[in-house]
């Protein structure tokens, strides 16, 4: 005799959505002068002179910018790296 199996069909809500990559916020604080946030933006992320001066007026006159995104392992990383030079940085999912 086979015993029937119920299938339970995942709710849409419960699944886990992949596709929202994940944001690396760097924070304005009173400590790190404006030249070393866009030297550690270049060191970091390789960014140009430019992109990292935009970055750094950013954080300075915005309170914080986001200076990368993607896979929650590659922000992870990325804060990692932002710690270890001083810059008070976090992730969070984009909310697009």
């Amino acid at each position: 005799m086979v015993t029937p199996v119920h299938q339970v069909e995942p709710d849409i809500d419960d699944a886990v959505d992949t596709d929202r990559p994940w944001i690396v916020l760097v924070w304005n604080d009173p400590i790190n002068l404006m030249s070393y946030v866009t030297m550690v933006f270049q060191k970091v992320f390789g960014y140009s002179l430019e992109k990292a001066t935009a970055l750094m007026l950013d954080v300075h006159h915005k309170g914080r910018a986001v200076v990368s995104s993607g896979t929650r392992e590659k922000a992870e990383l990325d804060v990692y790296r932002l710690h270890e030079h001083g810059l008070w940085a976090t992730m969070q999912r984009d909310d697009g």
